[in-house]
């Protein structure tokens, strides 16, 4: 799978251990930066990582930080990005089964190294259930798409 990733200062430990794992289980990995540890503004690194997702030449994204909250925010602002701030197990694995989410976010100053790859490894290999969730993530497309709340409830229907 091809994966892009970025991360800010706060998550840069992090994004070369991912990068390691993730490359050591064949994946190919495209880095987005930053490329020290030397403060910066994660906007910067996280948008163009998700970029890569939504123009589909990446499948999915990561993107690390301190928190996880402003590189999910981030990444999020780019259309077509559905990025979970995922801190356990569980919120990896619903993540993928019921948001089909594409650009995953964790903060390297909340989660251990050994728990940050263990949600990686179950949000890389858990499906999207499709079904009722798939009605839901067509609702959020076409509000995406600026058809408004309105626009949203005529999913099911269509």
């Amino acid at each position: 799978m091809k994966i892009s990733i970025g991360s800010d200062h706060a998550g840069f430990e992090y994004k070369g251990r991912f990068i390691a794992h993730l490359e050591a289980a064949s994946h190919e990995v495209a880095d987005y930066g930053t490329h020290s540890a030397a403060s910066t503004d994660y906007p910067l690194f996280i948008i163009p990582a998700a970029e890569a997702v939504a123009r589909g030449e990446a499948e999915r994204g990561i993107v690390i930080g301190g928190s996880g909250n402003g590189e999910a925010i981030a990444a999020n602002k780019v259309k077509g990005i559905r990025c979970a701030l995922c801190w356990n197990d569980e919120t990896a694995e619903l993540s993928r089964r019921h948001n089909n989410a594409n650009v995953l976010s964790i903060g390297q100053r909340m989660v251990s190294i050994e728990i940050a790859l263990q949600i990686l490894d179950i949000w890389l290999k858990t499906p999207f259930d499709g079904g009722r969730h798939a009605r839901r993530v067509k609702e959020l497309d076409a509000y995406e798409a600026g058809r408004g709340v309105e626009g949203m409830k005529s999913v099911g229907t269509e």
